[in-house]
């Protein structure tokens, strides 16, 4: 008779242990998106900032603007050009892109890249 109460006490513990655990894997998996759009959206800022860099310093080759190049570059791959510098023949371009915008995510994402002549 005492197996019998504790089975009662003990009816649908399994059911919380099964929402508990629900809970946790939909939170693991909330994390793990976040981490996965965030990695997606560095490297498309680093991806940016090389092809505006690489745009500048063609552009510095043909005796343009090189900053305007870059800047134009970055608007396409869908960055905002947050500096350009010309050192010499070389061109230095910082890009940012605005980051995901889940679970209270607010930041943007900073890539810098160099491009020069070759030798």
């Amino acid at each position: 008779m005492i197996a019998s109460g504790r089975r009662r006490a003990e009816r649908g513990s399994a059911t919380l242990f099964a929402v508990a655990a629900l809970g946790v894997v939909l939170f693991v998996g909330a994390a793990l998106g976040v981490v996965a759009a965030l990695v997606g959206a560095h490297r498309a800022a680093q991806a940016a900032a090389d092809l505006a860099a690489l745009g500048a310093a063609s552009t510095l080759q043909e005796r343009g603007d090189a900053c305007a190049a870059a800047a134009h570059v970055a608007e396409v791959n869908k960055a905002l050009l947050a500096s350009c510098s010309v050192q010499g023949e070389e061109v230095v371009v910082v890009v940012t892109v605005t980051g995901p915008r889940w679970l209270g995510q607010t930041a943007d994402l900073d890539a810098r890249a160099r491009a020069g002549p070759a030798g």
